[in-house]
């Protein structure tokens, strides 16, 4: 089967959600492993209750479908399977390196400690580079809430003690419009302190001020931003600094951020400068993979040289040395 000609691009995925991007098979199998109770234990079925619908209305219930995969993210054995399980499948898709995100604090309720969450998964992604040759970093989450200051505060102090030892970053994710980034503004503070890169969730489910607020904390990339494209001021201020955007089109399209793909700012984007990355964010909620991302930009008249210009974006972007980087740049020529 010959590769269609954007897929060549599919190479970096900078916003990938662990627990959206699951398996059904690797759920079914660590919940009768660890006698979990499942909503049905067939993976066709069990998928129904993992991907959003397509009258999905908001990012508030698409967060809805995260519920049963955390179910599987409690145990050592079951981080280890699950990243393993998900960085086999994307060296198979052809990717070269990734960057996931998950927060910690959601994987202690059966005892673990977010530190013990963390060395597994850095454990688990660096075997994974052995046997499937797939580089890739973690990204730990602080959560939006009202309680969550104190387990947000636990993941900055971690991801100091593991920066660049398999994490390279943090991020803020949940419900953007119902807990702004005003609300987090001592963790961002705590990790400029501490010089942890961080990344913002902004702009999907709140407007270009969300994006503006994420920026003036020290956010090195926006994830989303897909609303910077309502402010002039703004666009220019992300071209002329070159902070990136982690665009996800499907999911963009599943949390009501878009209503069609026809609505994708992303041309516009790369006409002022702007530093578009396409990512995936959840792949099982929302049922898709890299290919998948470059194939909708294919869809909505992207050329070539504009894929290719968004893959080395990606690159470039990556919380990575320029070592490292160059030798992604390889694949592209």
């Amino acid at each position: 089967m010959l590769i269609m000609n954007y897929e060549k691009y599919a190479l970096i995925d900078l916003h990938l959600h662990l627990d959206g991007s699951l398996s059904p098979e690797i759920i079914i199998e660590i919940a009768k492993e660890e006698k979990l109770k499942l909503p049905s234990y067939e993976p066709n079925e069990l998928r129904k209750y993992l991907e959003v619908p397509e009258n999905c209305q908001s990012l508030n219930e698409y967060l809805t479908r995260f519920d049963i995969p955390n179910l599987v993210l409690q145990t050592k054995n079951g981080l280890r399977k699950c990243l393993l399980d998900l960085l086999k499948r994307e060296a198979n898709d052809g990717l070269k390196y990734v960057e996931i995100r998950m927060a910690p604090q959601l994987s202690t309720a059966k005892g673990l400690s977010q530190e013990e969450v963390v060395q597994e998964l850095i454990k688990a992604k660096e075997e994974a580079q052995k046997l499937y040759g797939i580089k890739s970093n973690l990204i730990l989450c602080l959560m939006r809430g009202n309680n969550n200051n104190v387990a947000n505060l636990e993941t900055v102090k971690i991801a100091s003690k593991y920066l660049h030892r398999g994490v390279v970053a943090l991020d803020l994710a949940g419900a953007e419009a119902l807990f702004p980034n005003e609300m987090f503004a001592d963790m961002f503070l705590l990790a400029n302190n501490l010089e942890i890169p961080f990344t913002l969730h902004a702009g999907e489910a709140a407007g270009a001020d969300s994006v503006r607020s994420a920026i003036s904390y020290g956010a090195k990339r926006i994830g989303h931003g897909i609303n910077s494209i309502h402010d002039e001021q703004l666009m220019k201020y992300l071209a002329d600094e070159k902070i990136p955007l982690e665009i996800c089109p499907k999911s963009n399209l599943d949390t009501k951020t878009i209503k069609s793909f026809d609505e994708l700012p992303i041309k516009e984007f790369l006409n002022r400068g702007i530093m578009v990355t396409i990512n995936t964010d959840d792949m099982t909620v929302s049922n898709t993979n890299l290919k998948n991302e470059y194939k909708i930009l294919a869809k909505i008249g992207l050329t070539d040289k504009q894929m290719r210009q968004i893959a080395i974006n990606s690159i470039n972007a990556a919380f990575i040395n320029e070592a490292e980087k160059k030798e992604l740049l390889m694949f592209l020529n």
